[in-house]
């Protein structure tokens, strides 16, 4: 029985596999209930007491060695398949689809980038805002309807310390005023951004959307500075051939105020329901800033002057892709969603 034990460790001292197939043949092989190793304890039995001792510190020498090479050789396999760290093998098997870019992404981006050509750039700031860098420093009245609850989001804050009204922000004019706040003419910014008024959810509207809007300080600037800008963004979103027209509006943050309407890009001009047979579609608010803005904001009015817009980015996508009801933009519908892969 020492000769088989002797024989049985140079095997195994020699045992080499070059897989995992070739690994598992030798457990079994040395190391299963049926193999060399389990026979030769079952032979163990009629070892004569006087031998058992020795017989039985070589066994366990054995089953040790033998225990310790396989493992040995299994780390090895498995050192071998770390390699692959990029493999992830609990994935599925099916191709994973690729998301897309939300519509609304893609039109805030066609925006920027017609508007960044411009010279403007970006600023963008706090969702959650006070009353003086919405309303107050906008030259709203302290009784204009806007503050009412029926179109503002007050926010409560369980804070002695805290006099000023939170609210959500109903336009991006609050990131305005921020940067004239800190920074002297020249300005060109837009800011783009969500915001929230407290309106009935339709297929028309809902009580929060996104804007981009603009604004040009500096000395000199005129109106007719703001139509061209306007223009060419049109142009530039809606085709060569758009047109646009300039309506008088009210806006306390600017004087003169107007709405802008474009040609109809459905009908092209002609009339459709689209643009209730008019030949025009409303597509944002601007005007020169009032003065009382800009002294609010610490620039002279006396010797700066400036423009504003705003849109709504939904308004701008339903012209685009004519989306009929503006509620598809937020349910995160992937049938909606997969119809805009071309568009990025």
């Amino acid at each position: 029985m020492i000769a088989k034990i002797e024989q049985l460790l140079q095997e195994v001292e020699a045992m080499t596999a070059n897989n995992a197939e070739e690994l598992e043949a030798l457990r079994i092989k040395y190391l299963s209930k049926k193999g060399a190793i389990s026979e030769l304890m079952t032979d163990f039995r009629n070892v004569p007491a006087e031998q058992k001792k020795e017989m039985g510190m070589k066994l366990n020498e054995l089953k040790n060695k033998a225990q310790e090479k396989i493992a040995a050789l299994k780390e090895q396999f498995d050192t071998r398949d770390n390699e692959c760290d990029g493999l992830d093998l609990t994935r599925t098997a099916y191709p994973i689809a690729l998301g897309t870019r939300h519509p609304l992404s893609i039109v805030r981006n066609e925006i920027i980038d017609i508007f960044g050509r411009m010279g403007f750039n970006i600023s963008e700031g706090p969702e959650v805002e006070d009353d003086l860098h919405v309303y107050t420093k906008l030259n709203f009245a302290a009784d204009h309807p806007a503050r009412d609850m029926q179109d503002t989001f007050f926010v409560e804050v369980n804070d002695e310390d805290v006099t000023k009204n939170i609210i959500l922000r109903s336009h991006t004019s609050s990131v305005q005023v921020r940067v004239m706040e800190h920074a002297q003419p020249p300005i060109r910014i837009v800011c783009p951004g969500r915001v929230y008024r407290n309106e009935a959810i339709s297929y028309r509207a809902h009580c929060f959307f996104h804007q981009v809007e603009g604004l040009y300080v500096d000395k000199g600037v005129s109106f007719t500075d703001l139509k061209q800008v306007l223009l060419l963004f049109a142009q530039e979103m809606f085709g060569a051939e758009t047109k646009i027209r300039l309506r008088p509006s009210y806006f306390p943050f600017t004087e003169p105020s107007a709405e802008m309407d474009i040609s109809c890009n459905i009908c092209g001009g002609k009339g459709c329901p689209f643009c209730k047979h008019t030949g025009w579609v409303e597509i944002l608010g601007c005007g020169m800033v009032d003065p009382n803005v800009l002294d609010a904001c610490g620039i002279d009015s006396k010797v700066y002057s400036g423009y504003a817009f705003g849109m709504g980015i939904e308004r701008i996508a339903n012209l685009k892709y004519r989306v009929s009801d503006l509620r598809l933009f937020s349910e995160n519908d992937t049938r909606f969603l997969k119809e805009f892969e071309a568009a990025h």
